[in-house]
């Protein structure tokens, strides 16, 4: 499956569908939001689109995020985790998921509990400048685009990572 040549970016939390629509207006930008159930089109459309950024609220991690915040909330159990950790990476491996270059989660001051863990702690760990918190207004979310960082990679072996979530303890990570 063909990759993008654009910057990937998720925008998660806040109000983001609202958001989306309205960067989708502005040129070289792919904007679009994901149907429910619908990651594997979702995914086709960013592996196909010839703009500078896509940008949407497709995330491939979102359900081990939601296994993990709910893991350390004593709501599932490690099996739970565990599955959709190796669910994550299938899709990673067989490329009908990829990462994005950058989650922008949005009005980070309002993410709470061990939400907040998840983003600014367990995800961010793994490549400290492909997480970054941005106030949910199309103007800022303008700007943080054209001012990404660069840095280093999200680590290639999923498995490795994801694999070991929950040793990620998150009263350990984020203030």
């Amino acid at each position: 499956m063909a990759v993008s040549s654009g910057t990937v970016v998720a925008l998660v939390g806040g109000e983001s569908p609202e958001l989306i629509a309205e960067l989708g207006a502005l040129r070289n930008v792919d904007a679009f939001t994901v149907a429910d159930g619908d990651e594997d089109a979702a995914s086709l459309r960013i592996n196909h689109s010839q703009a500078s950024y896509i940008v949407s609220d497709a995330d491939p991690l979102a359900h081990v995020a939601a296994a993990w915040v709910e893991f350390f909330d004593d709501r599932v159990t490690l099996e739970t985790l565990e599955f959709e950790a190796q669910a994550a990476v299938d899709a990673l491996r067989a490329g009908r998921a990829q990462l994005p270059d950058y989650y922008l989660v949005l009005d980070p001051e309002s993410v709470e509990g061990t939400w907040r863990h998840w983003w600014f702690g367990a995800l961010s760990r793994k490549a400290p400048t492909r997480v970054l918190p941005v106030a949910s207004s199309s103007w800022e979310v303008r700007r943080q685009l054209r001012r990404l960082p660069t840095g280093r990679p999200w680590p290639g072996e999923y498995a490795e990572w994801l694999g070991r979530l929950q040793f990620e303890v998150p009263d350990r990570l984020v203030g």
